[in-house]
């Protein structure tokens, strides 16, 4: 004390300060530490409490899941598919947009670099969507196939990786066929059936197909309905549903989620095998007078709503022009029964197959002859009953299209609830239709060019808004009769155009307008043939008129007396 005091007041106030700085640290660390240790105690604490309870849930869960009957188990199983499923499209959609997006940046259109990166974008796309439907199944397959028919707007690399949805999805393991077959028959395949081949010889997209033999010695298909099919059902309708809504708010001209809910209750019906059966049979008796179309029996003693049996029948698709002409058949002749057997079911009966694609379209020699076509029409589980008056309105619509009647074009679709005339005309038989002068060209050639193709291109994308407008207007049963000509314009397209489809098609609606209050029998008969004779000339007398015009200015040209620009006509023609 002496010693501080002789320092002097400020002196000893500074050593004091020191002093209680340095007591005042010491405790702070000490209080400090204190703190840090029960923090620490109390988060392991909680993380202890955390995974605990997050077990507990688990075992819970698990026992749970196994307390459950089998069928639930299966449909909890299914929704949390469902979820997965969404993610997986949703994830592969926005891939793809930034895929483009990336890959074509700051390239100029016209440039070489920039159609090789699209080439190879359209390339990972394809497959992409192709992966993600074999993964997802069910309705995301049916979807594939049916982008598969747009071959005259998709780049040819997109239709030649979806074909391989047609007839080869993702098989099943054998158990679950054992399971279907207890679930319906109560025995195995084995003894239902005399031999059973466990591997499928077909898978699509609701089911697989086996080939087998009866006791009696017959040769079956037997079609199997995936086990999870019935229960995933609503929620990939919901789930499709949620994609077409993100992709009408990211772009508002695509607006289709309404297709899924006017179309809900005819899929559902696709799920019943039994339903099926009936189409078939409805549809060989209706067929039965062109004389070239066949349709497997149906087994009803081995069908029940989720196996369908009828007979084995072998052919080649209706689009493998190689294996075709390798065993002899007509190529043209080939095209021309598939269009009219279409035909005959949009024009005529009313009764519309919503899914002829390749896949369930073959081809075989009529019996007792060796090349002689017949079309064998095979899975019926999808079809659309067409309105008479909406039917009748239809032919005289496509009538009117073939012979360039633009009146009636317009008074037959307002029949049909739509006034946007033009557009739906083009829409109906996917070619562009020209005013020039006041009159119409429809572009009847066999052949689009990629002038043509870009033409139609345009015009989606253009008027999009109007395309949705127009389904939206038309009867529910039109948006499958689109489908269903859709199928049949990439087939003819694919074996090479060797008919005129339109022709074809329109000599059979003539037999549907005449279908109504003509009579029966051979007076029937008489006035359907008359009617397609006063079709014949009046095309003929066309295609006479355009013939004898082109020689004439072709013979001026020759003399020097032509006009400036006939060279823009000689094109057009």
């Amino acid at each position: 004390i002496i010693g501080l005091e002789l320092r002097g007041p400020i002196k000893m106030s500074t050593v004091f300060r020191r002093r209680c700085q340095f007591l005042f640290a010491a405790t702070s660390r000490y209080r400090l530490s204190s703190e840090t240790v029960a923090s620490r105690h109390s988060r392991s604490y909680l993380r202890r409490i955390l995974l605990s309870g997050g077990l507990l849930t688990a075992c819970g869960g698990v026992a749970y899941f196994f307390s459950l009957e089998r069928r639930k188990r299966r449909k909890f199983l299914v929704t949390l598919q469902g979820a997965k499923r969404f993610l997986r499209s949703l994830l592969v959609g926005m891939t793809i947009s930034v895929d483009y997006w990336w890959s074509l940046w700051r390239l100029a259109e016209d440039s070489s670099e920039y159609q090789q990166s699209i080439m190879k974008c359209h390339e990972r796309s394809a497959d992409r969507i192709v992966n993600a439907a074999l993964q997802n199944g069910g309705l995301y397959i049916k979807l594939g196939q049916g982008l598969a028919s747009f071959n005259h707007i998709l780049p040819e690399i997109f239709i030649m990786k979806l074909k391989v949805l047609q007839d080869k999805a993702l098989e099943r393991r054998y158990q679950e066929i054992e399971e279907i077959f207890q679930l319906e028959f109560s025995r195995s395949p084995e003894e239902v059936f005399q031999e059973f081949n466990r591997q499928p010889i077909a898978a699509a997209s609701l089911a697989q197909v086996h080939r087998a033999v009866t006791h009696d010695g017959k040769q079956v298909a037997v079609k199997v309905q995936y086990i999870d099919l019935q229960d995933r059902f609503s929620g990939d309708i919901f789930v499709l549903h949620l994609l077409m809504k993100l992709v009408s708010f990211m772009h508002s001209k695509f607006k289709l989620a309404w297709v899924l809910d006017e179309l809900r209750d005819t899929l559902a019906q696709e799920l019943d095998f039994e339903n099926e059966a009936r189409n078939a049979e409805r549809c060989r008796r209706e067929l039965k007078h062109l004389g070239y179309v066949a349709v497997p029996n149906i087994h009803w003693d081995k069908t029940t709503k989720r196996v369908l049996t009828a007979d084995f029948i072998e052919g080649c698709k209706v689009n493998d022009a190689v294996r075709l002409q390798e065993q002899g058949f007509d190529i043209a002749e080939v095209c021309r029964k598939y269009i009219e057997c279409m035909a005959e079911q949009v024009f005529v009966t009313g009764f519309v197959h919503a899914d002829p694609h390749p896949g369930n379209v073959l081809i075989r020699a009529k019996r007792g002859t060796k090349h002689e076509v017949e079309v064998v029409l095979l899975d019926h589980g999808l079809y659309m009953h067409v309105k008479p008056r909406d039917r009748t309105e239809l032919c005289r619509l496509w009538k009117s299209i073939i012979l360039k009647d633009e009146d009636g074009m317009k008074r037959h679709s307002l029949n049909l609830g739509v006034e946007e005339y033009f557009f739906f005309a083009q829409m109906l038989v996917q070619r562009p239709i020209l005013r020039s002068g006041g009159t119409l060209k429809f572009l009847t050639k066999t052949t689009l060019t990629k002038q043509d193709v870009d033409e139609i291109r345009r015009a989606i994308q253009d008027h999009m808004d109007v395309v949705v407008l127009i389904l939206r207007k038309l009867p529910s049963s039109m948006l499958l009769v689109f489908r269903n000509m859709n199928q049949v314009r990439a087939v003819n397209k694919e074996l090479g155009t060797p008919v005129d489809r339109y022709i074809v098609m329109a000599r059979r609606a003539i037999g549907g307008v005449l279908d109504e209050g003509s009579g029966t029998g051979w007076l029937r008969h008489l006035r359907i043939s008359f009617e397609r004779f006063k079709f014949d000339c009046r095309l003929r007398y066309s295609s006479l008129k355009l013939w004898l015009t082109v020689k004439y200015l072709r013979l001026l040209t020759f003399l020097g007396r032509a006009p400036v620009d006939i060279n823009n006509f000689f094109d057009q023609s």
